[in-house]
Formats: structure tokens, C-alpha cells, sequence
């Protein structure tokens, strides 16, 4: 039996249910391996590597036990969790340029960390 207010709307309350469904049917149906390669395909796509930036600061900077080996910096990664928290990096980078920049203590930086995409594992969606 209708709800009283259903009656009076005069729609069914499945209707805007039933429509959505028949527009998804009325289009071809596709597998999911085509949908992908159709994504790949699509020249006005450009493809982005998965990555996540956090922020961070140069904690202190290690010098070299020997003149061939670039000194190294400690960076404190603020989102990371406690264990992981800090990245050893050699304190020899490029600025736009091409010319050689050092960091210095207390500096603050961005740390970029970016993976293949098929090394990546996508989030299930839960279903509710």
C-alpha cells in the first residue's frame, strides 16, 4: 500500500529510481577492462601518477664522512605517522635553473611522494 503523501504527490516514490535505471540501460553495456582502455585511449585525458604531498621541516643537516659523498639532510614529516616521521635525503638539489641548492636547518619544504600507477591499489568503495 502507498504512503498517504505518495498518493497525493501523484508519482510513485520509485519513479525517479525506475528512470535512472532505464537511462543506464538504454546506454551499451561495456566491460570494465574497455572502460579502462577507453580512459587510456582518450588523448584530452592526462594521465596523473597517484601521489601525496606533506608539508615538513629540515631538522638538521648530516655532513659526509668523506669528500665524495654529498652531505645529507634529516626532514620532519609533519602528517606522517611517529615511527616514519623522519626522511634522510642528500642535501644535493637542482632549483629551476639547473643550478645546485643546499637546504638549510629549519627550512620548510614540501615532500612529494608519487608511485607507477600500477603499483597502486585502488579504494574499494563500501557498499551501504
Amino acid at each position: 500500500m502507498l504512503h498517504k503523501k505518495a498518493k497525493t504527490a501523484g508519482k510513485e516514490p520509485g519513479d525517479a529510481l525506475r528512470a535512472s535505471v532505464r537511462k543506464e540501460m538504454a546506454e551499451p553495456r561495456m566491460a570494465k577492462s574497455a572502460r579502462t582502455m577507453e580512459r587510456t585511449l582518450d588523448r584530452g585525458r592526462i594521465p596523473v601518477r597517484p601521489n601525496t604531498t606533506m608539508s615538513g621541516t629540515v631538522d638538521k643537516i648530516i655532513p659526509s664522512r668523506s669528500r665524495r659523498r654529498p652531505e645529507g639532510a634529516q626532514i620532519g614529516v609533519d602528517k606522517a605517522a611517529l615511527r616514519h616521521r623522519d626522511l634522510r635525503i642528500e642535501n644535493s638539489l637542482t632549483d629551476d635553473s639547473g643550478d645546485e641548492v643546499k637546504l638549510k636547518k629549519g627550512a620548510h619544504v614540501e615532500v612529494t611522494i608519487e608511485t607507477e600507477p600500477t603499483k597502486a591499489i585502488a579504494k574499494s568503495k563500501k557498499s551501504s
